[in-house]
């Protein structure tokens, strides 16, 4: 009985340090492909260096309906880094009074954000860089995942990217999600933080105001280094790194209003 035991002590050790060397050894990248609603309530305005309004006879009606981008997620042993594509603003300006076609160009964004994951403990980490003439200031802030809540998981299975998934259905801001998630890879992700589930990575999920599918999922070397935060950024609440955002998106607005013209800004 005691040699049963111990046999089962020792089952289950090295079944953890299996699970552990698992996850340390995997790294790669999943490719996301995502579509947003247009929230009009992040699009600003300007036209002669007066904001419009939604609902505003002047306000633009070709503003589109909803916005694609991608998505990619780099991982490495207990960490992981997400970086998004498409995160330039958009500038229409008009001259030469009404009725003149307007010239379309993309501007840099004054700040850069990159989110950081530490997959072992269900945290991330927010790195924010404002950028200004005369330089540049980094904040760094953390902050636990979601657990999960209001899960159905079905016994409907599907392929997304090679990996057989799970459905599951989660009630979240007033929508109905539909969530497909695998449990093939050692950790667990959502690309939506509130949709995160107990185990596995989410492959693809979808509303009636976004949609996020796997496109690939590459196994392959990612250094550790790349996936981990800047250690030297200054450590703020999530309270004060969303001022020193809207800070910096609202004096950044106050100079596009000043220089006058049609100018229309999405966060």
């Amino acid at each position: 009985m005691k040699n049963t035991a111990k046999d089962l002590v020792l089952t289950c050790s090295l079944g953890l340090l299996a699970a552990g060397a698992a996850l340390a050894q995997t790294s790669g990248r999943i490719n996301y492909e995502a579509t947003q609603r247009t929230d009009m309530s992040q699009v600003r305005v300007i036209i002669n260096g007066q904001a419009v309004k939604p609902g505003s006879p002047d306000f633009p009606t070709d503003i589109p309906e909803s916005r694609s981008f991608g998505l990619t997620l780099s991982f490495a042993g207990n960490y992981a880094k997400e970086q998004r594509e498409g995160g330039a603003m958009v500038m229409r300006t008009v001259e030469g009074g009404p009725g003149a076609a307007p010239q379309v160009s993309s501007i840099a964004r004054p700040i850069e954000e990159t989110v950081y994951l530490d997959l072992a403990n269900r945290t991330t980490t927010t790195v924010l860089t404002v950028k200004k003439d005369d330089g540049a200031t980094a904040y760094r802030s953390e902050a636990p995942i979601p657990a999960p809540a209001n899960w159905t998981v079905t016994a409907q299975t599907k392929k997304i990217a090679g990996y057989t998934c799970r459905k599951a259905t989660v009630p979240y801001k007033k929508e109905t999600y539909t969530v497909w998630f695998t449990t093939d890879l050692p950790f667990t992700y959502s690309p939506v933080r509130d949709l995160t589930p107990e185990k596995g990575v989410v492959l693809a999920l979808e509303s009636e105001d976004q949609q996020y599918r796997a496109a690939k999922v590459d196994l392959k070397p990612v250094p550790e280094a790349e996936v981990q935060p800047n250690a030297t950024a200054q450590k703020v609440t999530p309270a004060e790194l969303k001022d020193a955002r809207e800070k910096a998106m609202a004096d950044f607005r106050q100079k596009m209003m000043e220089g006058g013209g049609l100018r229309i800004n999405r966060n």
